[in-house]
């Protein structure tokens, strides 16, 4: 009897005397909290500033360094000669395949837009600014060893491409920090990631990465991290009703009411729906369309609102992993080399209305 009742009360089942089996109910799922602090492996980025040793003509150098060599930073750009330029490709080029994985970008979100097609039909777009982006590093397969491997069947068979955006003064990095870029040809940058790809699509050290590296009509999943809201109710965190505004309802009118924990478990279940933090999570949207390039100011439109992140909050673009909406063609691979042949800055997606152009014709009578 004693036995019986201590297996109801686990939630065991016995099954026909050949041993105890654990009956699931309700999963438990992922709680990914964020990252309070570095890891101790962590390169310190800032260094404090101190002026004592710096003589007027020194100051003067570093500041020209920093502000005329590698430019303000991507987003305030607004000139074709400040931004990117390609350069010519490698030597050994590989022709593209369906299993090949690219680098990806990092841009940052500038804002939304509406776009209309030609049927007249309204879409919400987000516009993503590449932020002068760079390949700072390629570690092959054979080297790249992460700190946290990714569940990935085939890490062991993909290199690593480490990727900078927007450009900043050396006077106010690290030694350790600076050190990252000496090989790599191209000043300090202030943002760094690193992407996997397949040996094939090896990028050398210095090869700059523009909008051109996807084209309009691709599928794009961009990763980026949610607002963060701090400490917050049930109400604004899940979207809860809340109690009546009157007839007897005294302070609970947003709280979130019962939570079960009665009955055999007396427990509340992981995963209820409860207050606590709220954003500052990694998120990626997948399948998101690119409806429109702009490659004077390195901006691109894709499909929808949802980006997570800020606005002017960085954002990771690959391509996109979806089955049906891989690319069926062979995009720009291992990126983008060489110069554009349209006249025009704007790159428009064939079921995009182009603004410069009419939507309204008469005919003389």
């Amino acid at each position: 009897m004693m036995r019986s009742v201590i297996h109801q009360l686990l939630g065991l089942r016995l099954s026909g005397g050949c041993g105890v089996t654990l009956t699931q109910v309700r999963d438990k799922g992922h709680l990914s909290r964020p990252r309070l602090r570095n890891p101790q492996w962590f390169l310190r980025k800032e260094v404090t500033r101190y002026d004592d040793h710096l003589t007027t003509e020194n100051k003067q150098f570093v500041n020209e360094l920093g502000g005329v060599n590698f430019g303000v930073p991507a987003i305030k750009k607004d000139v074709q000669e400040n931004l990117i330029k390609t350069k010519d490709a490698a030597t050994n080029e590989v022709t593209w395949t369906p299993g090949l994985r690219r680098c990806g970008l990092i841009a940052r979100k500038i804002g939304q837009y509406p776009l209309w097609l030609k049927n007249g039909e309204r879409i919400r777009t987000t516009l993503l600014q590449i932020a002068d982006n760079h390949v700072i590093k390629y570690i092959p397969p054979e080297e790249y060893l992460p700190a946290q491997p990714p569940k990935v069947h085939n890490l062991k068979k993909r290199g690593c491409i480490l990727v900078g955006s927007e450009s900043t003064n050396p006077a106010l990095l690290t030694k350790e920090y600076t050190g990252i870029f000496r090989d790599s040809g191209v000043g300090p940058k202030k943002n760094l990631a690193r992407f996997i790809v397949s040996p094939e699509a090896e990028l050398v050290p210095g090869t700059p990465l523009n909008v051109n590296h996807f084209g309009v009509g691709d599928f794009v999943d961009v990763r980026g991290k949610t607002v963060d809201h701090g400490f917050q109710g049930v109400v604004k965190r899940h979207g809860f009703k809340g109690m009546p505004a009157s007839h007897g309802v005294t302070k609970t009118h947003r709280r979130a009411g019962n939570i079960g924990g009665g009955g055999e478990k007396g427990r509340v279940w992981p995963g209820t729906k409860m207050p606590g933090h709220m954003g500052n999570r990694w998120r990626i949207i997948k399948g998101l369309r690119v409806w429109r390039i702009n490659t004077k100011y390195n901006v691109m439109w894709v499909q929808g609102s949802s980006v997570p992140g800020p606005t002017g909050g960085l954002v990771y673009i690959y391509d996109t992993i979806l089955p049906l909406r891989k690319n069926k063609e062979a995009p720009p691979f291992p990126t983008f080399f060489g110069e554009l042949q349209q006249t025009s800055d704007d790159v428009w997606y064939e079921k995009v209305h182009d603004f410069k152009n009419g939507s309204i014709t008469y005919e003389n009578e």
